[in-house]
């Protein structure tokens, strides 16, 4: 799917190069970032975007930290940790961290920010991170316990990733507004400003602690909020940016032939797929039948997708949830081969036999959305297509008004199925299904301390998950990287920007 204005752009960026580009910020020691989504709020806990945890990892710090490449888990707030019984974990904290306002960092800030984060009423925004903790306690200056509501064996996993330690004295004055406006955390990061949804400038935190993070070698981190990828580009040309990603497939493929930049391509967990409206949240909705939501899937054409537009390292997902998630259960899932025959069959079978129209949202790669919405055209499924901000959709979304949406999802990179499946599908805001067997299932799945069991019960709402067709899961991401050759940095397949992995050639 190359195009003249692809090429007409590619020329245009080249013309600025030729015309005499601006050296890299090596000189000032300043990394100058493109972000294409605008952030809701810096605040980690209310966020949902890629782009905040790419912030989160680097203005905070979590308890425990697993290593992007081996999956091992070691120390970071946290020296070790050990079970007291199915529902409690005591964690030894490490001495002599201070956050970057100057706070001592210690068991009062864990057990507040547990405490504030876990409690529903407070609105944190991906609730499945935090509402497995019931709250926790201070035994001592430098030793807490966590308990939990009941057993959940990816604590560790979540306590690695999107469970960041706030300051619990600057917290509670700020609150998730003030938070957002001038972040304090441990990191290896600290925020010098933030224009909300606009630029975010970090500068290396001097006193970073011994974490398995590294220390950072960069001392500015500058990033911008540039919506349009051409202009992003331009702007890489032209020397007013140092990096750039999510890159879609045919620019990237262009700028690593002129081999100006570095360009790496790296997969990730992040998930596309089609949600159904299969509860009728929505109001009267065609996608209450399962013969409907089955032709949605028999119409598209999923392998053509990922050769044509994704490429890279994507491939073809059945699954609700990330094949490399623990319980993440390939087998179990129900396939739909592409034949636009048969879902125009089913259609007829369900009372459409002349199709039916009906609202599609999307929020991000309009060109895969419309890609989507021609499959479906195809077998009479007319669409009234609505492109919003992010933020705007989840809200949407969360309130049920949503009957046919084309959405993502990376599991704030925790590599476990709970992270995506039980997410969407435990009767929560977002669950679209609302099914009682698949509740059920996730609840065991979510709760046994046997690995078998929960890859039994995972296989299990899986199964009924797909049989039902409760969702049209499509593609893997991958993502993009386009850098200046100043600068050294290889991605990870998490989708998760480190700073601290960066440095200069």
């Amino acid at each position: 799917m190359q195009t003249s204005w692809l090429r007409s752009t590619i020329a245009g960026v080249a013309l600025i190069a030729a015309g005499g580009a601006a050296f890299a910020e090596k000189a000032n020691d300043t990394l100058r970032v493109a972000f294409t989504k605008e952030l809701e709020n810096v605040d980690s806990f209310f966020n949902s975007s890629r782009e905040g945890v790419v912030l989160q990892r680097a203005i905070w710090d979590g308890l425990i930290y697993r290593d992007p490449v081996t999956n091992e888990y070691s120390g970071n707030l946290a020296t070790n940790w050990e079970w007291i019984d199915d529902t409690t974990l005591e964690l030894k904290l490490r001495e002599g961290v201070t956050f970057h306002n100057g706070e001592a960092f210690n068991a009062d800030d864990v057990v507040y920010t547990v405490n504030f984060v876990s409690k529903e009423e407070n609105g944190v925004k991906t609730q499945r991170n935090v509402n497995w903790m019931e709250s926790a306690e201070k035994v001592d200056d430098y030793t807490v316990r966590i308990h939990l509501k009941e057993k959940f064996p990816a604590a560790i996993e979540f306590l690695s990733g999107p469970v960041s330690m706030y300051p619990d004295e600057y917290y509670a004055e700020a609150g998730p507004s003030g938070m957002g406006l001038e972040p304090v955390g441990t990191g290896p990061y600290k925020v010098v400003s933030v224009v909300p949804g606009q630029h975010f400038v970090l500068e290396k935190n001097e006193n970073y602690h011994d974490s398995p993070k590294g220390q950072p070698e960069i001392t500015n981190i500058d990033i911008r909020t540039i919506p349009d990828v051409n202009t992003q580009m331009a702007e890489l040309f032209s020397g007013s940016l140092d990096l750039i990603w999510q890159v879609p497939a045919d620019q990237a493929e262009k700028l690593a032939e002129m081999d100006k930049f570095a360009v790496k391509n790296e997969s990730t967990m992040r998930v596309g797929y089609l949600s159904m409206d299969a509860a009728g949240r929505s109001g009267e909705t065609p996608f209450t039948d399962i013969r409907v939501r089955q032709a949605v899937n028999h119409a598209i054409n999923r392998q053509e997708l990922v050769d044509a537009l994704l490429k890279g390292k994507s491939k073809v997902v059945w699954t609700p949830c990330f094949p490399s998630q623990f319980g993440c259960v390939e087998d179990a899932a129900a396939t739909y081969e592409y034949d636009p025959e048969k879902a125009k069959a089913l259609l007829a079978e369900a009372g459409y036999p002349d199709g039916f129209t009906t609202e599609l949202y999307a929020y991000r790669n309009r060109e895969y959305a419309e890609a989507i919405m021609s499959y479906l055209n195809a077998v009479g499924i007319q669409t009234d297509f609505k492109y919003l901000q992010y933020s705007a959709l989840r809200e949407m979304n969360m309130k049920g008004d949503v009957p046919l949406a084309f959405l993502t999802w990376g599991s704030f990179s925790i590599n476990d199925a709970s992270a995506m499946v039980s997410q969407f599908f435990k009767h929560g805001s977002l669950d679209d299904a609302r099914d009682d067997q698949v509740l059920e299932d996730l609840n065991v799945a979510d709760s046994s301390t046997d690995p078998d069991v929960r890859i039994e019960n995972y296989a299990k709402a899986i199964e009924r998950i797909t049989e039902q067709a409760y969702w049209a899961p499509m593609f893997s991401y991958n993502t993009n990287y386009v850098f200046t050759k100043e600068v050294e940095y290889t991605p990870t397949a998490d989708e998760v920007l480190r700073f601290t992995t960066m440095s200069w050639q």
